[in-house]
């Protein structure tokens, strides 16, 4: 990559950085383009030359903070704490998450996770599952997941799970019970104590 391809993808990369911030802050619906580019010191028309019009903008944003917050997950999939501080750290992150992200832009990220053929479908094929069942191996192994648990019955376990998210009517419903929901999806009803 030149100099010229360099500086256009930093600026690019501000450009989503101002507006992730300011979507996390207010939501999509009342953040302008004049707005995000104020945020990120550049032109409206700068925008309007790397996004075409704010539609694409927010889809790329979305782009932009699934794979940022997967960056994430994977730093803490790949650390060295135990598995069950694992899983404590990931139920603290969907719930600092959902604390942290606006009602409107969370609505615009689930439209997006519901939509067919989209992003969220090649991550969830190329990347996502294939590290998530590499996670409930290790859990298995060390004695943390039940071991009769065959790894399909996770995945549809998993699948349902996302394809139940996946509905309008549950998604626009369900961002406060964000640390509740992921609670059950690790631990059940019984819960974390019960042995």
């Amino acid at each position: 990559m030149d100099g010229f391809e360099r500086r256009r993808e930093l600026k690019k990369m501000e450009i989503l950085k101002a507006a992730l911030s300011l979507f996390m802050k207010y939501g999509v619906q009342k953040v302008s383009v004049a707005e995000i580019a104020k945020e990120a010191s550049v032109s409206q028309v700068t925008i309007y030359n790397y996004f075409e019009n704010k539609h694409k903008l927010v889809t790329e944003v979305i782009t932009y903070y699934v794979d940022k917050e997967w960056a994430r997950a994977e730093e803490l999939l790949e650390s060295d704490l135990p598995f069950p501080e694992k899983i404590k750290q990931v139920i603290f992150q969907n719930a600092k998450v959902a604390n942290d992200i606006h009602e409107d832009f969370y609505e615009y990220v689930m439209k997006e996770y519901a939509g067919e053929n989209n992003y969220f479908e090649t991550f969830y094929v190329e990347k996502a599952m294939p590290r998530l069942s590499a996670f409930f191996q290790s859990g298995k192994d060390e004695g943390y997941i039940d071991s009769t648990i065959s790894n399909e019955a996770i995945l549809v376990y998993i699948q349902m799970y996302s394809d139940y998210l996946s509905n309008e009517e549950v998604y626009k419903r369900t961002l406060h019970l964000s640390e509740d929901l992921t609670k059950l999806f690790f631990y059940g009803i019984v819960g974390k104590g019960a042995n």
